[in-house]
């Protein structure tokens, strides 16, 4: 019989947060839930709580702690709040993964303190490598931390590279499912809503996900994360938008062959990966039935119409600070277009002119990328109102 693993999810609340309680709640016998974070939904989080039964539970926003202790009042459960106390989560003693599931920058620092305590750590926050790639390679060389990747496309790729010689690798395929607005002319994006954003054909994810892959800014960052991940140079990443999303990502070796990993479009399967590796576990959900699927089709993005892939590619190509830049902008940009402040297509014109104008620098420590951090985020928030719908 498995030994237990200890589990951390910092991000319980959200959709890769509820899916991996999902398989912690299948498999009781292989994992335990021992610290569980989240943003701000303190009543989700009292209610896992209440569920999981963790050793600690910690809420990012400090004026939701009364509530959340008085919720939890009668368990032993210790009950904290504020960044700090998040990042000490990541590093619990007795925590074996550590499952990186919160959004955006807010995941950085503390899949840091998860590397430098030597955790597993289970990642889907893939803004982390967006912002330090550099960084984290460079931790990651210096602990006995590893990733195991949880987004899909990642996942994939870590599974077709199982067995096999790196150096027999000629090039990655990222596939994308195109999202909703595939089919639309530059015109008919000009004018689509955040409704429809957040229409995904195939995926079910969190709203700021879900609007990154419908402007390609999601498969972009995936690229970055593919990078560092993989060690493999950008222009031997390419993007093959599939819309069914059955194949998840492929390995091109330097034979011609190339791999690929298939499966439904569903986040319980890198997650139940990534948890039970390098072993697999029985799976409860409806297999893929290929019988279903007469046409896979392939086809290569438009970066005119989604310019935002484009930046992606010019700011890993940049290198330095410019992946924080573009990660700042976009967080701003994604926020203001859920609030309804700026149009679709204003999101690249807002990222463009912050990549433009924040200043670059070329080796950058973790210091310098939090401070590149505020300053795009700032800068942003001051070019906002050159787009700003009245």
């Amino acid at each position: 019989m498995s030994e237990i693993r200890n589990i951390v999810i910092l991000g319980s609340t959200g959709s890769i947060g509820t899916q991996t309680l999902d398989i912690i709640e299948e498999h009781p016998d292989r994992f335990r839930a021992v610290a569980l974070t989240a943003a701000r939904n303190w009543e989700l989080l009292a209610a896992q709580a209440r569920k999981f039964m963790p050793r600690r539970v910690v809420i990012a926003r400090s004026e939701f702690l009364p509530m959340l202790r008085e919720a939890l009042s009668d368990l032993p459960i210790e009950v904290e709040a504020g960044e700090e106390s998040i990042a000490e989560a990541a590093e619990m003693p007795e925590a074996d993964i550590v499952v990186t599931a919160m959004v955006g920058y807010s995941g950085l620092l503390p899949t840091v303190r998860a590397i430098k305590a030597d955790k597993i750590i289970a990642l889907a926050n893939k803004e982390t490598l967006v912002v330090a790639g550099e960084v984290i390679t460079t931790l990651l060389r210096d602990s006995k931390s590893r990733i195991i990747p949880v987004d899909s496309e990642h996942s994939a790729i870590f599974q077709c590279l199982e067995g096999e010689n790196r150096a027999d690798m000629r090039k990655i395929i990222l596939t994308a499912s195109g999202g909703p607005f595939r089919t639309k002319t530059l015109q008919e994006l000009e004018n689509v809503t955040v409704d429809d954003a957040l229409r995904h054909p195939n995926w079910d994810m969190g709203a700021k996900v879900t609007i990154d892959s419908a402007s390609m800014m999601n498969k972009g960052f995936e690229m970055i994360e593919a990078r560092w991940l993989f060690d493999c140079a950008p222009e031997n990443i390419e993007i093959a938008v599939h819309p069914q999303s059955i194949v998840h990502s492929m390995v091109e070796y330097k034979d011609g062959s190339i791999k690929a990993q298939l499966g439904v479009p569903d986040m319980h399967l890198p997650i139940q990966y990534a948890l039970g590796y390098p072993g697999r576990l029985e799976s409860k959900r409806e297999p893929l039935q290929l019988h279903q699927y007469a046409n896979l089709t392939f086809e290569a993005p438009d970066r005119t119409r989604f310019p935002l892939l484009q930046y992606a590619f010019d700011a890993i190509s940049t290198g330095g600070n410019m992946p924080c830049i573009l990660n700042a902008a976009n967080e701003i940009a994604v926020a203001a277009f859920l609030q309804r402040r700026i149009r679709f297509m204003d999101m690249p014109r807002l990222v463009s002119r912050v990549m433009e104008t924040t200043p670059l620098i070329g080796n950058v420590t973790l210091d310098d990328l939090i401070t590149t951090n505020e300053e795009a985020r700032a800068r942003a928030e001051e070019l906002l109102k050159h787009f700003e719908i009245h």
